[in-house]
């Protein structure tokens, strides 16, 4: 008969022996009646009892104004408007800063350095014009906002702020098929769409994850929030008085922010009663207790783990883009550019949804990176009219200080109020960046969901700005 193998030695038990002499007799009843002591305070805070008046909670108080049905939205909303805000006027100097810096100071260096060694001017262009322009203006837009935007949002996660937040949107994404967390990772995209795909890891559900990375682009990033601001200010705010005209450009980009989430919601309705048809899972959620942010290791995770990993890859994407963006400008065929030959060719059709063909060209050559969608349709505006003493130089992109003057080129152009309307659509409702699309793939690891994420928003906004056009043609 086989002897047991001794499980443990005899130095062991007697040291096991030795520390249960040491806890003493009464250490079972010590565990119970700790037990006990915590499931009365929790008790105490959860249950009332008629006649006996509950112990104040401070962090039951506060719950009573953020999860109410009444407050909760208006409160959200109000915290949510002021990170929005904090983050556009706080990043505008910096980012003039920046641009001073690695624009209109390093630029010229650049260019002089390049002239003195003997560049061929082709080479000048593509890595200097091109390439590190484009490389600039990323850095220079996108930068300050993600620094400011990531450590506000990561300060209110680690109040404990968030979860609420997800608890107030549960019934609405549960309605739509979707998971409550999903209202976080559609805040987290207000930063950067490429974090917010990330952020989606919160939610245990295959199913429901992918709804959330496909709709995660329906809010609009950092980096589209400065075209919808400049483009609200020139042609919604010039229609009013100028002393209400900030209220009402302010109050256009927030409708179009509105407008993502509503169809996020839609969307995600749609998903999942088609393609991804099933039912919501249990959304079992522990508010936790309200506590003081962690203030240097926010802002190390958002500052190093968010701002610049995300910088980073937008950095790779935007190189090439540039490199793309002067070639099209720069090199002609029969006495044109090949951003001529292709916005004439797109114009006429570009019309039937209000924009055209400086519009489209724009958005494809900068899929990497949203940031220089402005300074490429300045570029292709000024260079398509030729007019001379503009920017750094033909085919060169640039971004003016005033928004009058800005005003000036893109009226010029033959732009109208349809079109700065349609324009703002577009930019909510357009394909994902580069580096969101990349995300997008590594996080799903399925071609064809990335496809179904890039184009359906693109397909949307075509469709929603075709209405929008053919309904002011008729009418205005």
């Amino acid at each position: 008969m086989q002897e047991e193998p001794q499980i443990f030695d005899s130095e062991t038990i007697e040291f096991v022996e030795k520390l249960r002499w040491d806890l003493g007799q009464g250490i079972h009843d010590s565990i119970i009646e700790s037990v006990y002591r915590d499931a009365e305070q929790i008790a105490c805070k959860t249950v009332v009892i008629s006649g006996k008046k509950r112990p104040f909670s401070l962090d039951l108080k506060i719950d009573q104004w953020v999860t109410s049905p009444i407050f909760g939205f208006p409160i959200m909303f109000l915290l949510l408007a002021g990170v929005f805000w904090i983050t556009v006027s706080g990043a505008n100097y910096p980012s003039g800063l920046l641009a001073n810096l690695l624009v209109e100071t390093l630029h010229p260096i650049l260019k002089s350095a390049s002239a003195s060694i003997g560049l061929p001017w082709w080479l000048d262009g593509v890595l200097i014009d091109g390439a590190y322009l484009a490389m600039a203006w990323v850095i220079a837009v996108m930068l300050p906002p993600m620094a400011i935007f990531f450590p506000l949002f990561t300060l209110l996660e680690d109040f404990g702020y968030l979860p609420r937040v997800a608890f107030n949107m549960d019934k609405l994404f549960r309605k739509a098929g979707a998971h409550g967390k999903q209202a976080l990772t559609l805040s987290m995209g207000f930063g950067c769409n490429a974090a917010g795909v990330v952020a989606a890891r919160v939610i245990d559900s295959p199913r429901e994850r992918l709804i959330a990375i496909i709709t995660n682009n329906f809010s609009l990033c950092n980096g589209r929030w400065p075209t919808q601001i400049l483009i609200a200010t020139i042609f919604i705010g010039g229609l009013v008085p100028a002393s209400i005209a900030g209220l009402v450009s302010a109050g256009a980009v927030v409708a179009v922010a509105v407008l993502g989430i509503v169809l996020s919601l839609l969307v995600s309705w749609g998903l999942s009663k088609t393609v991804l048809r099933g039912e919501a899972s249990a959304f079992s959620l522990e508010l936790p207790p309200y506590r003081p942010p962690r203030v240097l290791q926010t802002l190390y995770t958002s500052l190093i783990d968010r701002t610049i990993f995300v910088l980073w890859r937008a950095i790779i994407f935007a190189i090439p883009a540039g490199i793309v963006i002067w070639t099209v400008t720069n090199f002609t065929i029969s006495g044109m550019s090949l951003a001529d030959h292709f916005i004439h060719w797109s114009d006429p059709w570009a019309l039937f949804f209000g924009l055209n063909g400086v519009i489209i060209l724009a958005y494809i050559i900068a899929i990497p990176a949203n940031e220089i969608v402005i300074p490429t349709i300045l570029m292709l505006t000024v260079t398509s009219l030729g007019i001379s003493g503009v920017g750094a130089g033909t085919g060169v992109m640039f971004e003016l200080d005033s928004a009058s003057d800005t005003e000036s080129i893109l009226r010029g152009g033959g732009w109208t109020l349809l079109t700065g309307v349609n324009l703002m659509i577009f930019s909510l409702l357009h394909n994902p960046c580069s580096t969101t699309i990349y995300t997008i793939y590594k996080e799903t690891g399925s071609a064809k969901w990335t496809a179904v994420a890039t184009f359906l928003p693109v397909g949307m906004g075509l469709i929603l700005t075709f209405f929008v056009a053919q309904l002011w043609y008729m009418f205005l």
